[in-house]
């Protein structure tokens, strides 16, 4: 109808919020929405990593391509991201993509001269960016109870006696949609928030011993007795797996309508857990911000110039180009 506005106002309430993980309700939207924000958050977030291996000396056990590719799935912080330039858009270097403003710049050296085996690890990454160094790093450099005798970094390579690795590495942006190693998080998951009503006429018809059978018929813990009343109560709403196993008990028992458990399609729960490469909180910011500049992206998509002058292959990428 003319005139109408389709116009919806999300809603984000926080429920739990770490460093590398958060929960959080997503409401007033639908699954369009909730779905994006997912799929950005995982392929679209951009995030620093090595893509570029100078190896000078490598008289390790794992040849030149083994150690890049260990390399390259390193987590670096990276909170200076969002600012970079991705190195195929940087004039400052010509797209050659090793300036200060589209890259890092890494530097690796370690001999082992000694009898027992030499760990090369996150740690011997020296970086010409405080910023952007190894999650591992900054983690110990953060917290004074980080534990490094136990915790040395990750493993690139070991060597023994003689053996000798040297090498130069660039770190760029990128976006998890060119290659894994740029994704942000570690997972991102939502679900329909449950919406549980037990019909308590048809339930006080059962017995106890029914009761209970019903209630252990659910694989996660849902429902519960009350001690006072011995009536069922839903006591982690948010646990249903949407398995149906209460449901088809029910049945089984004779008792079809005990209850009736529905997904609210307008309310949906998140989980974030990050690489530690960007905060939790700040990868979600971070995606409704990439949501946002797509969005601009299509409303100009009907003036192609403005729209390529502005935001680049994004631009083309929302037209199909």
């Amino acid at each position: 109808m003319e005139g109408m506005s389709y116009q919806r106002f999300p809603k984000i309430k926080i429920r739990e919020m770490k460093d590398e993980y958060m929960k959080f309700e997503l409401r007033e939207t639908d699954v369009s929405m909730a779905n994006a924000l997912r799929r950005i958050m995982i392929a679209e977030v951009p995030t620093i990593a090595i893509e570029l291996v100078e190896i000078e000396v490598n008289s390790t056990v794992l040849n030149d391509e083994f150690l890049a590719h260990r390399l390259g799935l390193v987590p670096l912080t990276s909170d200076r991201a969002m600012g970079m330039r991705f190195s195929r858009d940087c004039d400052a270097c010509d797209g050659d993509g090793q300036c200060e403003y589209c890259s890092v710049e890494f530097h690796l050296s370690v001999r082992c001269d000694q009898d027992q085996t030499l760990d090369v690890t996150s740690a011997d990454l020296l970086s010409a960016d405080p910023s952007v160094v190894p999650v591992d790093v900054a983690n110990a450099a953060r917290s004074a109870s980080f534990d490094s005798s136990e915790n040395k970094g990750i493993i690139i390579v070991k060597l023994r006696r003689g053996q000798e690795l040297r090498l130069r590495a660039i770190a760029r942006k990128g976006i998890g949609k060119d290659h894994a190693k740029w994704s942000p998080t570690a997972t991102v998951t939502f679900m329909y928030e449950p919406d549980i009503h037990i019909n308590e006429d048809m339930m006080a018809s059962l017995t106890l011993e029914e009761k209970l059978s019903w209630i252990e018929s659910s694989p996660t813990k849902v429902f519960d007795i009350d001690p006072n009343t011995q009536q069922v109560i839903v006591v982690d709403p948010e646990a249903y797996t949407y398995d149906d196993e209460v449901i088809k008990k029910a049945e089984a028992m004779g008792k079809p309508g005990l209850v009736e458990i529905t997904g609210r399609e307008d309310s949906f729960i998140f989980t974030v857990e990050s690489t530690g490469a960007v905060k939790a909180s700040q990868i979600v910011l971070n995606a409704i911000e990439v949501l946002k500049q797509k969005l601009d992206a299509v409303r100009l998509s009907e003036d192609t110039e403005e729209a390529d002058d502005q935001f680049g292959e994004l631009g083309a990428h929302m037209r199909g180009g």
